[in-house]
């Protein structure tokens, strides 16, 4: 079920892409930039510029590059470990909002799932076709409900996108949004996104009621996986390895990390990598996890929904920052997708990993050998995490 195109700002958005996902998936409110038209900067020469606070990282982009075949292998690896598990917790999460909004959402009043650029996109597109589901004759269409998908770029320090977020609420000016990520790390986007809402928290805006529906001071985030303990509705609070963790732009619909726009000249950017199209899994990892959860024989369950954020791993972030004498926040990286992620992307000066031998940690402790990088074993003085990245320390470290 689609929401019919009668709105004219509806009919405008039809002009964005959805990446290399389908149409039907989502519309990436993102002005896809030609990937000529960005300076390639090394990785060496990015860190130095943000942390001497010359550049911020969202004004700048490292090109990605294929995966490695081990990249691939270790990939596979966690697809066949946790498929069954992201399949079910997609499963859960769409009968929580299924339980929570069938009453209110309608055909003409669809739900809004709004997904942050990138790692909230597998996720929203999985959550998008289950609750879209009710056409088919699955065991599992209990959880239907009408939904249009968008993706938008949220940028820390910089907040989400202003221009995309009124985009969406002049086209559904009677839904209700709800925002996708895939998972929280130290909270700090959670805290991000809340600041750029804090403009609709009055209850006589006029979109007051499209984004605090759960209450005034409710910030409605779904994710995945929240050890952080911020998100309203998660399906876990723990830090496993979740598939689409592992790659970038090759789970996330060929879209590359956004990159900042003034809101005065439009939508932020972001760099669309045609030529990673033979290596892209985004299609195949949702089709994947689809088919799985439709083929569960487990009934859905009813998730728990937090008014307020919890933040039970801030006092740890607090002692390790302590410790390891990093006065910037942003360079501690928890959980196994942000720990890898930053290992890829980042200078990273070493790994703190709850245990030794972990399943979950095995594409990590790779590139660590590979990379000579230092690895720590902390044990449960960690958790929830199973592993965190610290960021090597420039000279002079401002952002």
């Amino acid at each position: 079920m689609t929401h019919p195109i009668t709105n004219p700002n509806i009919q405008k958005m039809q002009e964005y892409g959805s990446g290399s996902y389908l149409a039907s998936d989502v519309t990436v409110l993102l002005d896809i930039v030609d990937k000529n038209a960005v300076a390639d900067v090394p990785v060496s020469q990015k860190e130095a510029l943000i942390q001497s606070g010359q550049r911020h990282y969202s004004d700048m982009l490292t090109l990605e590059h294929a995966p490695t075949a081990m990249h691939e292998q270790l990939y596979q690896q966690a697809l066949a470990q946790g498929t069954t598990r992201t399949a079910t917790d997609i499963a859960n999460l769409a009968y929580t909002l299924h339980h929570i909004f069938w009453q209110t959402v309608s055909t003409e009043r669809p739900l809004i799932l709004v997904s942050l650029v990138r790692a909230g996109l597998p996720v929203g597109v999985l959550l998008q076709r289950a609750l879209l589901d009710n056409e088919r004759s699955d065991t599992n269409s209990s959880y239907a409900l009408p939904s249009v998908h968008y993706g938008i770029s949220i940028i820390r320090d910089r907040g989400l996108d202003p221009v995309a977020l009124q985009m969406i609420l002049d086209a559904h000016p009677d839904s209700t949004i709800i925002f996708v990520d895939g998972w929280t790390g130290k909270g700090a986007i959670y805290q991000e996104l809340a600041r750029s809402l804090d403009i609709f928290s009055d209850p006589n805006h006029p979109n007051f009621a499209n984004i605090f529906h759960q209450g005034k001071d409710v910030i409605p985030l779904l994710t995945l996986a929240d050890p952080a303990g911020v998100a309203w509705l998660a399906a876990s609070e723990e830090d496993w390895l979740i598939p689409s963790g592992l790659l970038n732009s090759t789970v996330s619909g060929l879209i590359s990390r956004s990159l900042y726009t003034e809101p005065q000249s439009g939508l932020h950017r972001s760099v669309f990598y045609d030529n990673l199209v033979a290596v892209d899994h985004s299609l195949a990892f949702v089709d994947h996890i689809d088919s799985t959860r439709r083929a569960l024989s487990t009934s859905p369950q009813y998730l728990q929904t937090f008014e307020q954020p919890r933040y039970q791993t801030a006092a740890l972030i607090d002692t390790l920052a302590a410790e390891y004498d990093i006065s910037n926040r942003n360079r501690i990286k928890p959980t196994i997708a942000e720990a890898t992620r930053a290992i890829l992307r980042r200078d990273p000066e070493r790994i703190l990993l709850a245990t030794a031998d972990h399943p979950d940690t095995v594409l990590l402790r790779h590139l660590c050998s590979e990379r000579d990088i230092n690895i720590t074993v902390l044990g449960a003085k960690i958790l929830p995490y199973q592993a965190i990245t610290l960021i090597k320390q420039r000279a002079t470290d401002r952002s």
